[in-house]
């Protein structure tokens, strides 16, 4: 998948929006103001970083070993609940999108019931 093709289905995730919090990269996907999905798209180093569960982001790890690393630019503790993903084939699309729906399910389960009700009140408008 090409960086359009990805930043896409990012976004046709219910209440999904992009944003540029860092400035010009990462391109940030977000829902209810949280991050699940940071796309950086240097052709030399096309990559994504994702959220996950610990369980979820080790079972990726090994896996893909090399392809699929702890989110590089996180903090230690953070880090087993990040997943960078190396776009370098490796990984099929379907498994990245795989990759992507997990992630915005952990952050979608994390937003307070009024963020929740808001983005379905919307997506109902």
């Amino acid at each position: 998948m090409n960086m359009d093709e990805i930043l896409q289905y990012c976004l046709l995730k219910k209440g999904a929006y992009l944003d540029f919090p860092f400035g010009d990269i990462p391109l940030c996907v977000k829902v209810g103001n949280r991050l699940f999905a940071q796309i950086y798209p240097d052709p030399e180093d096309y990559k994504i970083t994702l959220n996950c569960d610990r369980e979820t982001g080790e079972y990726y790890r090994s896996g893909y070993p090399g392809t699929v690393v702890r989110g590089y630019h996180c903090p230690e503790i953070h880090q087993p609940y990040f997943n960078t993903i190396h776009l370098n084939n490796e990984v099929s699309d379907s498994e990245l999108l795989v990759m992507i729906d997990h992630s915005y399910s952990v952050v979608y389960k994390k937003l307070s019931k009024s963020v929740k009700e808001e983005i379905i009140n919307n997506e109902n408008n």
